[in-house]
């Protein structure tokens, strides 16, 4: 074990070695980052504080039954084709991803439903049944929908913002797509039916963003899941992450577990390793944290090495808001309920301004109900279903003490699940865990518990939201839903393809 006196030199991290990078968290951007960066000649680790790797996407195993803790839907597949293509393998060879059809199904509170598919005349039918008269107003936001894909994906969404000019570029083209538009303003200006505003304006949730604070570019989100579908990993999500853990290593690279970093080290404003809490230092010529950049910045990095993002500046962003996720399997099988099914409450609005203004925990709520073994047997034993029901929640900037509201509040869920889709469920419950904001700051070292890092306004993104190349010190880059683009699994990849335009390769440190 390497070990120094505190702020001593760090010994030089290349003895006639290939150029050596550090990764901290073994994240989806992380182990995206890893990959890349090995496919660049970098000699590479990748320290993760858990006993696995995934970080939110890690996976829970109990009594037969396998959990994915994070992630589950997966959208824009060759993000993950062209990491398997940088190590010489195909995706299909050790991944089996299935597509879903529907994608989901969004049941109202009133009772009502709609199945949402990639099938534009299927999409049609849908719209028409529940409001005849939205149908061509639903048409135009899926064409804009697919204007601003173009922009914000295509063009903008590996591309580094590292000056307040590259914003200025793009501006026009903000502008024309009316990104000053919250996503629900833009559904309303399109659809009258309350049902299909929410139905055109919901995504931003799956990356931590407010329907009607977030900017309308996330309307792109709609037109990705068009393009390309949303699958599902035959093994749960963790096969993937099992499987791009296996490129690193036949990369000649490793994942180290059960290794928490507690500081960056920095020596002349670049960073030159890590410290782990044991003490043990780690040299580096290149350092990529996929630890929440909040915390990278406000627990990793002494202050003194930090202009940007200062103490005071971190406290005070908007974060985005926390989970509340309750994990089981069921004794039978409730064979009527799809993959994914999104089930809404009384309130939209409201029940939003609770979470992410006012910070209480309300008496209803909105659920994401999470059924892998409707397209996966294997995931639960003969006969059984494995679930995950999750629900927005205020992060921990909320008076919510969860050490007393957890059980009443997952037995709010149970009734509310028992009476709506899964009758029985509380006599079927065979196995269970929760998962709430304080397992996300203790266990994931989420700040403020927050699940998907700041919170993404117009004003904390791109530009605005923390680099992908550190501000302040070199040779420090960021990677995962805290830094440009932003939360989701197509985010986080991207955010690690953006390393290929700001990491030197290694050739040019040898």
């Amino acid at each position: 074990m390497l070990t120094r006196a505190p702020h001593t030199p760090v010994e030089s991290a290349r003895t006639g070695q290939r150029p050596h990078a550090v990764v901290i968290g073994s994240g989806f951007g992380g182990l995206a980052a890893a990959i890349r960066l090995g496919a660049r000649g970098y000699r590479v680790t990748v320290l993760e504080r858990l006993d696995q790797p995934g970080g939110r996407a890690s996976v829970f195993r109990q009594d037969g039954f396998t959990f994915d803790a994070g992630p589950t839907i997966i959208t824009a597949p060759f993000l993950l084709e062209e990491l398997w293509s940088l190590c010489g393998r195909r995706l299909e060879d050790d991944i089996d991803l299935v597509a879903l059809s529907p994608f989901y199904r969004i049941r109202f509170d009133d009772g009502s439903t709609i199945d949402c598919s990639g099938d534009p005349d299927a999409m049609r039918r849908e719209v028409a049944r529940l409001s005849p008269g939205d149908v061509e107003g639903y048409e135009r936001f899926m064409a804009r929908a697919e204007a601003i894909y173009a922009v914000g994906f295509e063009k903008l969404g590996a591309v580094p913002f590292q000056s307040w000019r590259d914003m200025a570029r793009v501006l026009p083209d903000l502008l024309r797509l009316e990104s000053y538009r919250t996503i629900y303003g833009l559904a309303a200006k399109h659809v009258r039916d309350p049902r299909l505003r929410i139905l055109l304006s919901f995504h931003p949730l799956f990356v931590g963003g407010n329907p009607f604070g977030v900017t309308s570019i996330y309307g792109l989100i709609s037109h990705l899941e068009r393009k390309f579908g949303v699958h599902f990993a035959m093994g749960g999500t963790g096969r993937l992450v099992e499987g791009m853990a296996d490129l690193i290593e036949g990369q000649g690279n490793r994942i180290r577990y059960d290794a928490e970093v507690r500081e960056i080290l920095v020596e002349n404003r670049a960073a030159c390793g890590v410290r782990l809490a044991g003490g043990e230092t780690i040299p580096a010529d290149v350092v990529v944290s996929n630890a929440d950049a909040a915390w990278t910045y406000r627990y990793l990095i002494p202050e003194r090495h930090r202009r940007r993002w200062t103490d005071r500046r971190i406290d005070k962003a908007r974060y985005s808001m926390s989970l509340f996720v309750w994990y089981f399997g069921t004794n039978r099988q409730y064979h009527d309920v799809p993959h994914h099914t999104i089930l809404l409450g009384p309130r939209y609005r409201e029940l939003l301004s609770d979470i992410f203004n006012r910070r209480i925990l309300a008496e209803d709520f909105s659920l994401y109900l999470h059924r892998p073994t409707a397209t996966d047997p294997s995931l639960a034993p003969a006969g059984c279903d494995s679930f995950y029901v999750l629900s927005p929640v205020p992060h921990l900037d909320s008076d919510v003490d969860w050490r007393e509201r957890a059980e009443p509040y997952r037995r709010a869920l149970a009734q509310h699940l028992g009476a709506t889709l899964l009758p029985g469920l509380q006599d079927a419950i065979a196995t269970q865990r929760i998962m709430t904001p304080v397992d996300f700051e203790q266990r994931l070292l989420s700040y403020k518990g927050a699940a998907f890092g700041m919170e993404p306004i117009l004003t904390q993104s791109a530009w605005f939201r923390p680099h992908n190349k550190c501000e302040d010190i070199d040779r420090l880059y960021l990677v995962g839903a805290g830094t440009h683009p932003g939360a989701g699994v197509p985010g986080v990849l991207s955010s690690a393809r953006v390393l290929d335009q700001v990491v030197p390769h290694a050739e040019a440190l040898g």
